[in-house]
């Protein structure tokens, strides 16, 4: 399962028995007073192994407790909300976002306030980290900071005398340039360009850019950055329908119809809807620039990709979407309160887990983001691009803007039940944005409960 399925705002499946007995009912103790514990997980190949090294490295420096990995690629929600049902959960883990604040509301994730005294560390992070459910209640963190990028192919760029995307935020490139340079990379089997006679946009070898319309990460620091939001200050009406809001969802949807520099549905799937991952479309040049989360970095560096990061081009101010992560917690059902909390300041502590120095997480504490030396001890390797530290580092702490999925409740209703069959429909391009958003706020307004409790640790 792509981990960009695992992050999007789509109801939560139907519960499901099938393929969930690699959980046993919250740890154990094992031979020679061994504390057992059991981590869930979802991601690629690439994050597999990292993590299973993460959690290797636990054990070692914790002799006396032994962690079962148990990696969940496929119907990751189908299969956890079974075992929230039959109270068979794993002692901690991936949660996916908008299930987190429903399990934690329902008494099924341990409420770890309590614990950010005896966990300095926990209580340094980014304010917009924290997943709170009421005051002083606070069921987990965002994995990880990821943030959205401008991932492009370097030879395609150099091929094509397209710019070089920014990769510093004061220098981002306005709407416009960004689709300028998408007309220069779009190329059809015969070498033509969309502005040129006789381009046949039904037989593009290599589409220019690509952006979802329907993953909310994607253009959520769009919206921000033209000035527009998801929902009013108090989140009771949708802000879906205003003019800076049209104004976003009509580029995205002309990238694909009108310039015909970006690919429609289903025109990079091979077979069905599986569209190949990010390093796979970058280094066969079937897309030269592609709009994704931070997380692409692993798998880009694995698949040796001639790779670039650039920030997003911008409105009227730089933004990108942050916190685009699925949440870690840990389960109620734990017999192993304490061991579960050691381990859950531990899987994101860069100090222990070198999941950020391979590229896969951004750090969530705040001194990664402003301290030298803090900031090298994870970027200044091999696996990070020169352009590293402006088009990420710089870039997610002056520019970032927390992901809906973090604030807005009652998101998967929402979502599944309105905002994406609009934004489905948009993306078919049988209606213009402006159509289609004015039809769905009023119904987005009438399901909004107000944005997610937010406090200071």
């Amino acid at each position: 399962m792509k981990r960009r399925d695992l992050f999007r705002m789509g109801s939560l499946a139907a519960l499901g028995a099938a393929g969930v007995s690699a959980c046993g009912s919250g740890g154990g103790t094992g031979a020679a007073g061994s504390t057992q514990l059991q981590f869930m997980y979802w991601g690629s190949t690439f994050e597999k192994a990292a993590v299973e090294k993460m959690l290797k490295s636990f054990e070692q420096k914790n002799q006396d407790i032994k962690v079962k990995p148990v990696f969940t690629p496929d119907e990751y929600d189908v299969k956890l909300n079974s075992l929230v049902a039959g109270g068979n959960t794993p002692d901690l883990g991936y949660v996916p976002m908008s299930m987190s604040f429903r399990l934690a509301e329902q008494g099924n994730l341990v409420n770890l306030f309590p614990y950010l005294q005896k966990y300095p560390q926990l209580a340094g992070y980014l304010p917009d980290a924290y997943l709170w459910y009421g005051q002083d209640k606070l069921h987990g963190v965002a994995t990880a900071n990821e943030i959205e990028l401008l991932w492009y192919s370097k030879s395609a760029i150099a091929a094509a005398g397209a710019a070089t995307p920014p990769a510093v935020a004061s220098s981002a490139w306005t709407w416009d340039q960004l689709v300028e340079n998408a007309y220069k990379l779009t190329v059809d089997q015969n070498g033509r360009h969309p502005d040129e006679s006789g381009f046949d946009p039904k037989q593009v070898r290599q589409f220019g850019i690509s952006i979802s319309l329907t993953y909310a990460a994607a253009w959520y620091g769009f919206l921000r950055g033209n000035g527009a939001d998801f929902a009013d200050e108090a989140g009771k009406k949708c802000l879906l329908d205003t003019p800076e809001a049209i104004q976003v969802f009509q580029n995205l949807q002309d990238l694909v119809y009108k310039h015909r520099v970006a690919p429609g549905p289903g025109q990079l799937a091979a077979t069905g809807d599986d569209v190949p991952g990010t390093n796979i479309l970058l280094k066969t040049k079937r897309v030269a620039m592609v709009v994704d989360g931070h997380w692409s970095l692993l798998d880009m560096n694995e698949s040796k990709v001639d790779y670039g990061i650039g920030v997003l081009p911008k409105y009227a101010e730089p933004f990108t979407t942050s916190q685009v992560a699925g949440a870690s917690s840990v389960f109620s059902t734990t017999e192993h309160v304490e061991e579960a909390v050691e381990l859950f300041a531990f899987h994101i502590d860069p100090q222990y887990v070198d999941l950020y120095k391979q590229g896969l997480w951004m750090p969530q504490e705040k001194k990664y983001y402003e301290d030298q030396a803090a900031i090298d001890s994870w970027t200044k390797n091999d696996g990070h691009p020169p352009e590293f530290r402006t088009a990420v580092v710089d870039y997610a702490r002056d520019h970032g803007v927390p992901d809906l999925r973090n604030r807005v409740k009652n998101l998967s209703a929402i979502s599944s039940d309105v905002l994406t069959p609009a934004l489905q429909e948009i993306e078919s391009g049988k209606r213009p944005a402006a159509e289609v958003l004015k039809a769905v706020s009023p119904k987005i307004t009438g399901m909004l409960q107000g944005w997610q409790h937010v406090q200071e640790p």
